[in-house]
């Protein structure tokens, strides 16, 4: 018995120690429909998991794009393994892509509920868009199309209130409320695994909880617009955009306060500008490693 015991904690300390955490940009865009940008949608892998954040137009497809069948390296993200999601907040542009992330990997022989985590609304979104298929789901299950009685359901978990949300053997996940705008239920995520903290802002402006929780994180994953194009744009956009999102000049001054290992940009909002003019704003307030995200991009 105490071999056996001895045996088990020799293999979670080797599971723990070699533990690898990457993430996966499997969308950076906006609501705008940019080809080169898919909605915005984030996976992080660690060993053989994967978290999925938001899911944009896209996020099944730039999955596969990753995977061995169509020339990639992380078979974690076929299909039938994309098991586990956490979502931001209900903006269209972050949940256009759950129908699709709840069935496809259903006709493709996941065989387990997809484990949803959101803000109050998820389950209502959830619940919603499994009704609006329901005709699909019927066929699937009762037609010629055989398929497994249970992948199609979702399994959903609704938080309101900064704190840890979901724990697993590799990594704890916090959510913590920012400021977009004026949705009441807006959050950001902190992922803690055994080789990294990565933070993801989700949609938000500049506020004191991105910056508390992404203080000294390895990976800060953040939105951002440029400054430039924006004092261009009329009142009312100006207006939204800076209640609502986040300039290069204001991230540069964040990224200058919390120090991360390095910063990643995403849902981007260029309005003409290029990558290089995003870096050279952001390098007037902060000299550290910035990258500019692009999808299916893969950041260590």
């Amino acid at each position: 018995m105490k071999y056996l015991v001895l045996l088990s904690l020799t293999v979670l300390l080797n599971v723990f120690v070699n533990a690898q955490s990457k993430v996966i940009l499997l969308g950076t865009g906006t609501p705008n429909p940019d080809p080169d940008h898919a909605g915005s949608s984030v996976a992080i892998l660690v060993n053989d998991n994967a978290y999925l954040v938001d899911f944009g137009a896209g996020i099944v497809r730039n999955a596969a794009r990753m995977t061995p069948q169509y020339g990639g390296e992380f078979p974690q993200l076929e299909a039938k393994n994309l098991k586990l999601a956490f979502l931001t907040h209900l903006h269209s542009d972050h949940t256009i892509g759950l129908p699709d992330l709840l069935l496809t990997p259903w006709v493709l022989e996941r065989d387990v509920p997809l484990e949803l985590y959101g803000p109050v609304g998820t389950k209502h979104l959830a619940d919603n868009i499994v009704e609006a298929y329901k005709a699909d789901i019927d066929y699937r299950l009762n037609g010629l199309e055989p398929a497994n009685e249970t992948g199609w359901k979702v399994n959903t978990h609704e938080f309101e209130e900064d704190g840890i949300i979901y724990v697993d053997s590799l990594v704890k996940v916090e959510a913590f409320h920012v400021e977009h705008g004026s949705w009441t239920n807006a959050f950001g995520f902190r992922f803690t695994t055994p080789d990294k903290t990565i933070v993801l802002s989700g949609d938000t402006r500049p506020c004191e909880n991105i910056l508390n929780y992404s203080k000294g994180a390895d990976i800060l994953v953040h939105e951002v617009y440029s400054y430039h194009r924006w004092t261009k744009r009329n009142e009312f956009w100006k207006k939204y955009h800076a209640a609502n999102h986040t300039s290069t000049l204001e991230l540069g001054e964040l990224a200058a306060k919390t120090k991360p290992g390095k910063l990643v940009l995403y849902h981007l909002l260029f309005w003409g500008d290029t990558e290089e003019d995003l870096l050279n704003e952001i390098a007037t307030k902060y000299d550290g490693e910035v990258i500019v995200g692009r999808d299916c991009m893969v950041i260590e």
